[in-house]
């Protein structure tokens, strides 16, 4: 369960601050696929943020209950000076997984080859992507929290990164921010559209995207 109770976000900007949320309360459903839309500027990757609890709100409280992952389309919270294999082992610890287990999916899931075994500060925004991709796959989490991940790597990692989901939907929901609409509409059972500091929540996929589409 997710739960945001008066919460208000907002950073300080050259004039003024930006506002992404204002005495926000929501309750997301459970058992729910979620969709976030929003336009470039909104906040998309900031309430994300909020949900997993790598932000704090300026007011308010946000309640979680279950295992969440991080944001997929985030890898801030690796250390640059370790291999991607001891970052592995650090989330494993944390997240009480086999390591073993999970070395041998992400090794070769990720597609890393030798990088595996290199400090992260060698890696690019997309080897990052994946090591954080292939991580979230292998741990068993009730809610992944994914953030335009599925753009990552070339038409066959990407294809590979959709199924995986598509898999993992079977046993986890999933709360997703992406510009494709195809994408929204192949993996989301309600749509949010994130506007005017607020998040409202569509029943119909389809009502969500007609919404975004004309803001």
């Amino acid at each position: 369960m997710i739960e945001f109770n008066r919460v208000s976000k907002s950073y300080p900007m050259k004039h003024g601050r930006k506002r992404i949320l204002q005495d926000f309360s929501f309750t997301f459903p459970e058992g729910k696929n979620i969709g976030i839309l929003g336009r470039n500027g909104t906040g998309k990757s900031t309430i994300m943020r909020l949900i997993a609890g790598s932000e704090f709100p300026d007011s308010g409280a946000i309640t979680r209950r279950g295992k969440l992952s991080w944001p997929l389309g985030f890898a801030g919270g690796f250390s640059p000076s370790l291999t991607g294999e001891e970052n592995l082992r650090f989330i494993c610890r944390i997240y009480d997984a086999d390591i073993p287990t999970v070395t041998r999916f992400v090794e070769d899931f990720s597609e890393l080859g030798d990088f595996f075994y290199e400090p992260i500060r060698n890696y690019s925004s997309g080897m990052r992507s994946r090591l954080s991709f292939g991580l979230s796959m292998a741990i068993d989490f009730d809610v992944i929290l994914i953030d335009e991940i599925l753009g990552v790597g070339d038409q066959h990692f990407q294809k590979k990164c959709r199924l995986k989901v598509e898999e993992k939907t079977a046993s986890s929901n999933i709360i997703m921010v992406s510009h494709s609409m195809e994408t929204i509409r192949n993996f989301c059972d309600i749509a949010m559209v994130l506007a005017d500091e607020k998040l409202t929540i569509y029943n119909d996929v389809e009502a969500a995207i007609t919404v975004y589409s004309q803001s």
